[in-house]
């Protein structure tokens, strides 16, 4: 299916776009979830849309599991996103350091940085409106604000807050150029032969499980990916890292790990079909960030020690020579 016609023709209850089909199609809800990715579209979404009615051929509605013909013409509307408004939340944040640009803070495991579709509380976001009031830049919008970059749900560790647009500009410029310290610590199935490797595979969304991502080396729209890994300690059945980005892809380390055969301990996406439940997702730490400071040219560096659930399992591993 491709886009033959894209109007931005405003319509009582939202914007219509016209798609017309290229070739036979196994279901409808499939097809367009992958044509309105880039409006933020989820298959979940688009089947919201075409159980109201807003998917149609020839003036009919369809169903998810619409069978289409080469040269249909369908029509699809938007409705027009509704106002959000995210609310300060007093949710106690473990702050490592705090001037008038920026924060860094150390973000648990389980809790989801900005707010999103099903997840529009407890996010780092609502506790940081509720710490800075009006003191966050506004770069990324009202979902996003004072968020430079971010780390998965089930990934604990150190993130970059910006208070203010100055801010924000200088440390997304050094996320650009990749002249950020990130150091991240993992524990990852089996043996790395390895002592210290780097990765070098590009990264992009998975071409069937649109949830994921994963390396495709010939993928005109991957992105490049670099990770550098260095073994701490082998374990029995698992190997204990240390890694520093030199990019900052979705899932990356996750994504890289899994491609070498070796993923992350209790990733419930990449790792195998029988996952270490008391994890309670990805055994993954973000534990050192340097940067240079946008407003006084000072390189700061801050580190921050293993969280409970990541040393517990090291330590289980160590005594008891076996999981």
């Amino acid at each position: 299916m491709s886009v033959s016609d894209f109007t931005e023709e405003a319509v009582a209850y939202g914007r219509e776009i016209i798609l017309t089909v290229e070739e036979n199609s196994p279901r409808l809800d499939k097809l367009l979830a992958a044509q309105l990715e880039p409006e933020g579209m989820s298959r979940s979404g688009v089947q919201q849309l075409i159980s109201r009615g807003l998917v149609t051929t020839q003036g009919k509605g369809l169903t998810k599991s619409a069978r289409l013909l080469p040269g249909q013409e369908i029509r699809v509307i938007l409705p027009e996103p509704e106002e959000l408004r995210i609310e300060p939340e007093e949710i106690q944040l473990d702050i490592e350091y705090e001037d008038a640009d920026l924060l860094v803070v150390n973000k648990p495991k389980g809790m989801v940085v900005h707010p999103a579709p099903g997840n529009y509380s407890g996010t780092l976001v609502n506790a940081l409106l509720f710490h800075c009031g009006n003191s966050l830049s506004g770069i990324n919008g009202v979902l996003r604000p004072g968020i430079v970059h971010r780390i998965d749900k089930d990934t604990s560790g150190l993130l970059l807050v910006a208070k203010n647009d100055f801010a924000h500009r200088g440390l997304a410029d050094q996320l650009q150029n990749h002249s950020l310290t990130r150091e991240y610590r993992a524990i990852v199935y089996g043996a790395i032969r390895e002592k210290q490797g780097r990765v070098n595979a590009p990264i992009g969304r998975h071409p069937v499980e649109r949830k994921k991502m994963a390396v495709l080396p010939q993928c005109s729209s991957a992105r490049s990916a670099v990770t550098n890994f260095f073994v701490e300690e082998y374990l029995p059945g698992f190997t204990y890292l240390r890694l520093r980005l030199e990019t900052g892809r979705t899932h990356q380390i996750r994504v890289h790990m899994a491609s070498l055969g070796h993923p992350v301990a209790g990733d419930p996406v990449y790792g195998p079909k029988k996952v270490i439940t008391e994890l309670n997702g990805q055994c993954l730490h973000a534990g050192l960030i340097g940067f240079v400071h946008p407003r006084t040219g000072e390189y700061l560096e801050f580190s921050k020690e293993l969280p409970e659930y990541f040393q517990s399992f090291l330590t289980k591993l160590q005594k008891r020579g076996d999981f």
